[in-house]
C-alpha cells in the first residue's frame, strides 16, 4: 500500500494534496459529472482552484498521459499481433474515449500536486468534519 504523505497516496487516490483527507472529485469516474470537483476540501479548507483557469495546465499534463499510453499500445500490439493500420486507428479513438474520464481526473491531481504538498499539522488545526465541536455546558442560574 502506499504511504499517507505521499504525492502517489494523493494523486492516486485522487485526494487533497495539504490534508490526504478529503475527495478531489465529487462523483466517481464514469458518471455523467466525472469532472465536477468541489470548490474546496471540506476537511482542511484548502480551496482547490488556486487561481482562474488553474487546471488548464492540467491539459499538458493529459497530452503526455495520452502520449505514453498510446505509444504503449501501439508497441504492444505492434510486437505481439501485427495488425493492419485500421486496428491502430480505431483502437486508438476506442481507448481514448473510453480512458478520457480516467486521464482527465488523474492529470488534475498530478497537476495540483505539483504546486501544493502535504501537510500533517493542517489536521491537528482543523476540527474534522464528522466530529461535532465541543463548547462548554451552559449553566443555569
Amino acid at each position: 500500500m502506499i504511504a499517507k504523505g505521499s504525492k502517489l497516496y494523493s494523486i492516486l487516490l485522487h485526494r487533497c494534496p495539504q490534508c490526504q483527507e478529503g475527495n478531489l472529485f465529487v462523483n466517481g469516474a464514469y458518471s455523467m459529472n466525472f469532472s465536477k470537483m468541489p470548490e474546496k476540501c471540506p476537511y482542511c479548507g484548502l480551496h482547490y482552484e488556486r487561481e482562474p483557469s488553474f487546471f488548464s495546465g492540467a491539459m499538458y499534463v493529459s497530452h503526455a498521459l495520452q502520449v505514453a499510453l498510446f505509444t504503449t499500445a501501439y508497441v504492444a500490439l505492434r510486437v505481439l499481433f501485427d495488425p493492419p493500420v485500421d486496428v491502430y486507428v480505431f483502437g486508438t479513438i476506442g481507448l481514448a474515449l473510453i480512458l478520457f474520464p480516467v486521464t482527465f481526473r488523474l492529470s488534475r491531481a498530478i497537476y495540483i500536486n505539483f504546486f501544493i504538498g502535504y501537510k500533517r499539522e493542517i489536521l491537528k488545526e482543523k476540527v474534522h468534519p464528522t466530529t461535532p465541536e465541543k463548547h462548554e455546558p451552559v449553566t443555569q442560574r
